[in-house]
């Protein structure tokens, strides 16, 4: 029994050291994310919000394209929504 009480207590203590390391580690993460956040340029997301726009053009051209070629020509894009 001497064992088991030995075996348990590692375990405890090993699980414990395992949790206080993952909180480390995930307040050590969001405190980089709010530090590159704050000191992140903004020319950064402008070429995002841009490139952002062209992947939605070719979407909505790959889009009516698909639809041309599923109905031979007869069907057409009225609306195109995102569903949540």
């Amino acid at each position: 029994m001497d064992n088991l009480g030995t075996g348990l207590l590692l375990m405890v203590v090993g699980m414990v050291t395992v949790f206080i390391i993952l909180l480390v580690v995930i307040n050590l993460g969001k405190l980089l994310i709010s530090l590159v956040n704050k000191f992140a340029p903004d020319e950064v997301q402008a070429k995002v919000s841009a490139q952002r726009a062209i992947a939605d053009n070719d979407s909505v051209a790959a889009i009516k394209a698909a639809v041309k070629v599923l109905t031979a020509g007869k069907g057409k894009v009225v609306k195109i929504e995102k569903l949540p």
